[in-house]
């Protein structure tokens, strides 16, 4: 097994590369969002977790807002940090929202004001100070602390242009930002009809053809080699000259994947493939097997992504990999478990050190 590699350190210090960063940090672009991030180390300086949420109605805020405080704590934060991302226009200012009482309030103020104070009040009550609170809007943003001519509803601090660290630490790791978070609904939707009937008659084929084999050679023979094809799939779909051929598996190939998945200790190993050096290539696999595998066979593969993606802190693709293959197989006991990690926030070491317990001699499997 390949040595593990721990994710990429990334301290942000400025607010404006904080809020550059959350594509990168969330897998999209938000919109009319409202993220919580989770500040570690001293002075907490270092993101840690980054929980975003739809911006709630008002009759909702309180119960989304503890539901992010929740998600918050299992991070062990030092501090907070929160972002409001919304086009929505100025508020009339009050008296009460202006933090500066030696100043008189302006005619408007920043939008969401009254999120904002439930989630400062949220945050206190579990004793996590917020480090900043911040507006983001027309590739601007703003503070909704500072009392500075350059914090007014009208001004506001372009968002830093430029490559970032982050950036750079993200193509490393093969990750894609997409516009939306609907883009990864649509990265690994289904085939067309005709592509996914095929696809069918390749899966009954070659699952007869397993079937016939098994009773000649033993299940454990074709255990080894659906790992040998997993491994030589990986490689195909990794950089270079011939890399990202994943596209270009064979119906008959990806059918031969799948139905190989389906073995619990096959699949336990595939789940090491996630720590090593080959995690890009692999998730690029896990993509295509989840887009053209039919019910249920690509709730392994499914469930894998969404490994792959927590893994290197990718909640968002975790999630939307995790709905398919519930969606797919509802009692798919591997991402039933996984559900309800996610649901508790399970770090992504702690996620790393599950891995490689269950590809120890005797694993405990899912």
């Amino acid at each position: 097994m390949a040595e593990p590699q721990e994710p990429l350190t990334i301290r942000l210090s400025d607010p404006g590369e904080v809020v550059a960063a959350l594509p990168h940090l969330l897998g999209f672009r938000p919109r009319e969002s409202l993220v919580l991030m989770s500040l570690r180390g001293s002075p907490g300086q270092r993101v840690g977790l980054t929980a975003r949420v739809d911006l709630p109605p008002p009759e909702h805020r309180s119960q989304v807002v503890s539901g992010l405080v929740r998600s918050l704590l299992t991070d062990g934060p030092t501090a907070a940090l929160l972002v409001v991302v919304s086009e929505a226009t100025d508020e009339p200012a009050t008296p009460d929202g202006w933090p500066d009482v030696l100043q008189p309030p302006p005619a408007e103020d920043l939008a969401h004001r009254d999120l904002v104070h439930e989630v400062v009040l949220a945050l206190d009550a579990v004793d996590v100070p917020l480090r900043q609170a911040l507006l983001v809007r027309r590739e601007r943003w703003w503070s909704y602390d500072c009392p500075a001519a350059c914090c007014a509803p009208e001004a506001g601090t372009p968002l830093p242009t430029g490559t970032s660290e982050l950036a750079v630490a993200s193509v490393v790791d093969g990750q894609v930002v997409e516009e939306e978070r609907a883009a990864l609904v649509r990265r690994i939707a289904p085939v067309g009809f005709l592509a996914a009937q095929a696809m069918s008659r390749a899966c009954d084929e070659v699952g007869d053809a397993l079937a016939r084999r098994t009773t000649e050679l033993g299940w454990d023979v074709l255990v080894e080699e659906g790992w040998a094809a997993v491994l030589a799939a990986v490689e195909a779909a990794g950089p270079g000259e011939h890399g990202g051929a994943g596209a270009r598996l064979s119906d008959h190939e990806v059918a031969r994947l799948a139905w190989g998945l389906r073995d619990h200790d096959l699949r336990d190993r595939a789940l090491t493939l996630a720590l090593g050096e080959s995690a890009a290539a692999a998730e690029a696999l896990w993509t295509e097997l989840t887009r053209r595998s039919p019910a249920p066979l690509d709730a392994a593969p499914a469930t894998l992504l969404a490994v792959s993606a927590w893994v290197r802190g990718g909640g968002a693709l975790a999630n939307v990999a995790l709905e398919r293959a519930l969606r797919s197989e509802p009692s798919y006991t591997f991402a039933g478990l996984l559900r309800s990690a996610l649901d508790a926030c399970l770090a992504p070491a702690e996620m790393r050190r599950l891995i490689r317990q269950a590809s120890a001699p005797l694993d405990t499997r899912w």
